[in-house]
């Protein structure tokens, strides 16, 4: 990846980066009477400059009604997507921020493991089923992740990943930090080839111990993933 440090946005402003890996935002909107189709899809043109990225999806049920999920270096550039898609018309009504990273239970994994991790390629090919929810690990006096030695926590997870490869092929799974960043600690992106690959994943890793005993969930957003002069196609009145 190119060095972020000493690069800045189109408007000339420094970058500002994580030190490893790279920014995420996700932006759930609703359409206004304001909405201007030309004023989104320009928007979304401008923040995926360079190795900044935009997957835009079409939202089911009453939540939202278009998804913006921009990732990549320079949180400038995900706030200048945020308040273009609000010059546009659109209701910005639910979000969340996190960061790409490697999880603590993976030390020794290979570069070309890592780098998937760190700096996806989105949207997968084929894989147009999408899902979002964020989730946190629960700190109660029964069923406290954090009071688990590292050893007993890094076996439930290996044991939740060895479920979740099963579906190798089917899901592609995108999982980022947020602790401190925002309301919960991680915030999973779930691509599928069908809804259904969609629902089986989440239902069978819910059964790991590191889930049911320990896994709190937010709010899920499922949507449709095309490029945004069809997602626009199909959300405009």
């Amino acid at each position: 990846m190119t060095d972020q440090t000493e690069q800045q946005n189109s408007d000339g402003v420094p970058y500002v980066t994580t030190s490893v890996g790279w920014g995420v935002v996700h932006l759930f909107a609703k359409v206004t009477d304001r909405t201007d189709r030309q004023d989104v899809l320009n928007a979304v043109k401008d923040a995926s400059a360079g190795e900044h990225q935009v997957v835009t999806f079409a939202v089911l049920g009453h939540k939202a009604d278009i998804g913006f999920l921009g990732i990549g270096p320079d949180l400038w550039t995900l706030r200048g997507l945020q308040t273009s898609l609000q010059r546009a018309g659109l209701d910005i009504v639910n979000s969340y921020v996190s960061m790409t990273e490697l999880s603590e239970y993976s030390p020794d994994l290979p570069d070309d493991m890592k780098s998937p991790r760190l700096y996806p390629e989105l949207p997968p090919e084929g894989k147009n089923a999408f899902c979002f929810y964020p989730m946190t690990k629960r700190r109660e006096a029964v069923g406290n992740w954090y009071t688990l030695d590292y050893e007993s926590r890094k076996e439930l997870m290996y044991e939740h990943g060895s479920t979740g490869r099963t579906f190798r092929g089917r899901i592609v799974q995108l999982v980022t930090g947020s602790t401190g960043v925002d309301d919960f600690e991680w915030g999973v992106s779930l691509f599928g080839v069908h809804l259904d690959d969609l629902k089986e994943v989440v239902y069978k890793m819910r059964y790991d111990t590191a889930s049911a005993l320990y896994g709190e969930f937010g709010e899920f957003f499922t949507g449709l993933v095309a490029d945004a002069e069809s997602v626009l196609d199909r959300t405009l009145p």
